[in-house]
């Protein structure tokens, strides 16, 4: 039987972007709490983009441990604004205010990727997306966020590129699927490498 492709992740977005691409796979959520994962290493003063690197790999072990022999592919996006690493907004008043904090400058997304099987790392991968918000009046985030309610608090930077969302910005540098949170390109380059994929 051919091992399956297995996506560790509930993201509608990652599926979407796998299912798009023509891959047959199943999807299964990791069971870690990622929160647990995230704090001792940014407590260590761990980078942004090591946190989502770490958290990935985390994610792929534990979806491995329960399919042993699938090409398991985990996935983190981390929001960084320097060392300063965002989590989703508790409410509407945390959504304004991770708004303010990105008006006017740029911030990072840093999109992570891993590949392991019966246990063991096989792959990973780093991209980067750089963000740049124009400046925003304090008005202006307001009458966004009662446009666009409660999706705000869906996403870590309170905003969706693929909505108005995109109001928000000036200029956007990285590619689409490093902004969704799965580097397509070099993911497929590598499952076609190791045979998960035909080549």
């Amino acid at each position: 039987m051919t091992p399956k492709l297995i996506l560790a992740s509930s993201s509608p977005f990652r599926r979407m972007l796998m299912e798009n691409a023509g891959l047959p796979f199943e999807a299964h959520a990791a069971r870690i709490d990622e929160r647990a994962v995230e704090v001792p290493l940014e407590k260590a003063g761990a980078k942004p983009d090591a946190v989502a690197l770490v958290l990935a790999k985390a994610k792929a072990e534990e979806v491995s441990s329960r399919f042993p022999d699938g090409w398991v592919i985990g996935s983190d996006q981390t929001m960084s604004l320097g060392d300063r690493v965002f989590h989703k907004p508790k409410d509407m008043a945390d959504a304004a205010g991770h708004l303010q904090a990105l008006s006017g400058v740029s911030h990072r997304l840093n999109s992570a990727v891993a590949i392991v099987r019966d246990g063991v790392l096989l792959w990973e991968y780093l991209a980067h997306a750089e963000l740049t918000m124009r400046p925003l009046t304090a008005d202006f985030i307001a009458r966004h966020l009662s446009r666009v309610g409660e999706r705000a608090l869906s996403s870590v930077g309170a905003y969706q590129l693929e909505g108005e969302g995109i109001q928000l910005f000036e200029k956007i540098e990285g590619d689409y699927f490093t902004i969704l949170g799965l580097p397509m390109l070099p993911l497929l380059k590598k499952l076609r490498e190791l045979g998960a994929i035909d080549g």
